[in-house]
């Protein structure tokens, strides 16, 4: 399976082929000793009003920002782009980077590093998944109650940074 990313496939192929061959391991085993973090990636998107677009879930019973986990060699940018596109029904060109954060273990899920790009402006979304039962338009302080509180903490970094132009690091939705 070739790498799924967001930028020019041309480019990319080339800086494949530029790393060389495939790194070897010098001590045999070592590479699958090591441990497995997953990733995902979504979008920051609002209104024209600044609320944020919400999915609302079938299989859990918090809200979420379109997007989802990566799947094997897959960028969390592209995998945005591939959950909005399924979840939604739209093309989006993301905009930057907006927060990465590490969340920890939790129950059956690994630990994750959580990455947000700024999803523009989409009034009148629409669920497009059988995952979703639709969709909410909320502010932050509507939306608190029904996220995970790291979740609230992420994208209230996340509207940080497209005030500031910055990209922010955290743990758990907390800037370190």
């Amino acid at each position: 399976m070739s790498a799924q990313h967001a930028g020019d496939p041309a480019s990319f192929a080339a800086d494949v082929l530029g790393e060389g061959p495939a790194e070897l391991e010098y001590e045999p085993g070592v590479a699958s000793r090591r441990p497995t973090k997953t990733s995902a990636g979504g979008a920051l998107i609002r209104d024209s009003t600044g609320r944020v677009l919400f999915v609302v879930p079938t299989y859990k019973a918090v809200l979420d920002i379109p997007g989802g986990m990566t799947e094997d060699d897959e960028s969390p940018k592209a995998a945005t782009v591939r959950e909005i596109r399924e979840e939604l029904g739209l093309d989006v060109s993301l905009g930057p980077l907006l927060v990465v954060d590490w969340t920890p273990r939790n129950g059956v899920w690994r630990d994750c590093h959580q990455f947000v790009f700024d999803g523009g402006i989409v009034d009148d979304a629409t669920a497009h998944d059988s995952e979703l039962s639709g969709v909410l338009y909320l502010s932050l302080d509507e939306a608190r109650p029904r996220v995970y509180p790291s979740l609230h903490r992420r994208l209230t970094l996340a509207f940080r940074a497209l005030e500031s132009g910055s990209t922010f690091y955290a743990e758990f939705g907390r800037e370190v």
